[in-house]
């Protein structure tokens, strides 16, 4: 494509900004590039604890500590829904023992109704700002209600072709335009890009209800498209965080690596250190 930024392509004209953001903190002559110096901080980069999914609380969150993030949402083999009040919020105890920050939680399914009051309950113990979930149509009046009850975002997740809920952002957007502000979205970019939508595109168009972010990136354009190191695949990782800094998003961009569950920190400091290194110089 021709608008496309490929990873040879944006690290050959960007490597003189990577190289003074590696030396920004090295003490050396000359005045430090303080305007690339922790650029990657405009956004608040976060991790799906998703990616970890094989791995224990601890080890998740050490992990989460190693790739150098401080947002983590959990998916349920972290903190099962069905955990007590007392329960919940030991392991919030342990998050914040850990330097972290459990901003909400998903993807969590919601089939019935004891599902939704079980997850906005999960949620209010845990003190998250958004549960990242997946309503059955006929219950989103009732997710409307507790997200007004409870002050707690409602992020619907798209999960691309095949999905007959949510394959699009758009089509959760439609189901919740006139809901309550706090009923939006989490635009997986992955999942929009195998159902060939560009992921910059849906941000800037429904960036009134973006909730929250999974970011990733995809072997290709299609149902086949699967997880890859970012900056590997076939989406334009530059134009998108350009995107999220034109409409300032000030929400989370959490990182949903699915590749290599067994052994998945290598690719996901990969991962991390090539968002953050893009966000260093644009």
């Amino acid at each position: 494509m021709a608008d496309k930024t490929t990873r040879r392509e944006f690290f050959k004209t960007a490597g003189v900004g990577f190289a003074a953001g590696a030396l920004a903190g090295v003490n050396c002559a000359g005045p430090e590039p303080t305007t690339i110096k922790d650029g990657y901080k405009r956004l608040n980069l976060g991790m799906a604890s998703y990616t970890f999914r094989k791995f224990s609380l601890e080890d998740t969150l050490e992990m989460t500590n190693r790739v150098g993030l401080k947002w983590i949402a959990f998916k349920s083999m972290h903190l099962p829904l069905e955990s007590t009040e007392d329960e919940i919020k030991a392991v919030v105890a342990k998050v914040k023992e850990a330097g972290l920050e459990l901003y909400g939680c998903g993807v969590v399914y919601m089939s019935n109704e004891d599902q939704v009051h079980q997850a906005f309950d999960y949620a209010k113990y845990a003190d998250m700002k958004v549960i990242i979930g997946v309503p059955e149509h006929n219950l989103l009046e009732l997710v409307n209600k507790k997200v007004q009850e409870y002050d707690i975002k409602l992020a619907i997740h798209n999960h691309g072709p095949g999905d007959e809920r949510y394959p699009s952002a758009q089509s959760a957007y439609e189901k919740i335009k006139d809901m309550d502000p706090r009923m939006g979205l989490c635009i997986d970019i992955g999942h929009t890009k195998r159902i060939g939508i560009e992921p910059s595109e849906d941000v800037e168009m429904f960036s009134d209800r973006l909730h929250d972010i999974h970011i990733k990136d995809v072997s290709e354009a299609s149902a086949k498209g699967s997880s890859v190191e970012a900056g590997r695949g076939v989406i334009d990782i530059p134009k998108f965080l350009r995107t999220l800094l034109k409409i300032k998003y000030s929400g989370v961009v959490s990182l949903e690596y699915e590749k290599d569950a067994g052994d998945p920190l290598p690719g996901a400091a990969e991962s991390i250190g090539y968002f953050k290194g893009v966000l260093s110089v644009i």
